[in-house]
């Protein structure tokens, strides 16, 4: 016994020299979005397929746009969702979303567009954006691209979140779940979200108690996508919601995944990789994966590439 102890006390050097190591996983961590939403399920079956790399661990949690492209820039994520607009205003700084520049971050891939919908109940007097300045309204939570979107709509048509409050009316910083809830309870004359379209709380909605997309003027759309390049416009139709009887323009932005420039190349090549050869198991969680494409993936790139994921572009020829 005591010889055995002997022999390993000998060995003990060695492996912590080395000589006999195992590498520790290299541990990803997804921020995507709140519950309710498309970015959650598809975070969480990214985690699942990225989990299958050797040597990575994964892990898909909650976010919003704006919250993770900070997230990602501290490494307190690995990989973020976020929209093409957002993660450039977020590596620049720029205000008033971002208090200063978030260099760390990387573009990783574009996905698909998605749109500013803001829906009110079907019944109500409400035109128009303007018709907001004194309601009450659920715009999306702080953090989320969703509302800086809403507050950059809310200027053009001449009123802010605070002259809202002024006015008398309320504003609830809350997820889909609980916006949906507030509609229904009738607490809430608005509610507005920057996602895939259709998207499930809005459908939701749009069975019960029944609701209205509002349009935005094609003069203001016009100058927003002037200013903002990353911007895009979206027209709803019929082919989106049921009770949409002419078209709604609105608000889009193109959903992309950033990723810390400090993820090694090797990781950031295989993890890029997997998600492109994955993509029959997306669509399987979300319909809308269906308008992701590989030759898009650099669509509205406003980022630097991550050099592991531009290797494997680089390779299937995507500019």
């Amino acid at each position: 016994m005591k010889k055995f102890v002997k022999v390993l006390l000998l060995a003990a050097p060695l492996v912590m020299a080395g000589h006999v190591a195992v590498k520790a996983d290299e541990f990803i961590r997804i921020a995507s979005g709140p519950s309710g939403g498309s970015w959650y399920p598809l975070g969480a079956k990214m985690a699942e397929v990225f989990g299958k790399i050797g040597g990575l661990s994964v892990s898909n949690g909650p976010g919003g746009g704006v919250g993770n492209v900070l997230d990602v820039n501290k490494k307190e994520a690995e990989i973020g969702w976020t929209y093409g607009h957002t993660a450039f205003d977020g590596f620049k700084g720029n205000a008033p979303v971002f208090k200063s520049a978030n260099p760390n971050v990387r573009h990783l891939a574009t996905l698909y567009p998605a749109g500013l919908q803001t829906v009110v109940p079907a019944k109500s007097d409400i035109k128009s954006y303007a018709d907001l300045k004194n309601k009450n309204l659920s715009p999306g939570k702080l953090k989320w691209s969703g509302y800086a979107a809403a507050q950059l709509i809310f200027g053009k048509y001449g009123f802010s979140v605070d002259d809202v409050k002024k006015n008398g009316g309320t504003v609830h910083h809350v997820g889909y779940s609980d916006s949906v809830s507030l509609m229904k309870d009738g607490h809430i004359d608005a509610y507005t979200a920057l996602t895939s379209v259709p998207q499930a709380s809005l459908l939701d909605l749009e069975f019960s108690p029944g609701v209205r997309f509002l349009p935005v003027d094609e003069k203001i759309l016009a100058g927003v996508l002037k200013e903002n390049p990353g911007y895009i416009k979206i027209t709803m139709t019929k082919d989106d919601y049921k009770s949409i009887d002419k078209p709604v323009p609105i608000l889009g932005a193109v959903t992309i995944m950033v990723i810390n420039k400090d993820v090694p190349d090797d990781v950031a090549y295989k993890i890029t990789k997997a998600l492109w050869e994955h993509h029959g198991d997306l669509v399987q969680v979300k319909d809308v994966w269906k308008s992701v494409k590989l030759e898009n993936a650099l669509l509205g790139a406003a980022l630097p590439v991550h050099p592991g994921a531009k290797k494997y572009y680089d390779e299937k020829g995507v500019k």
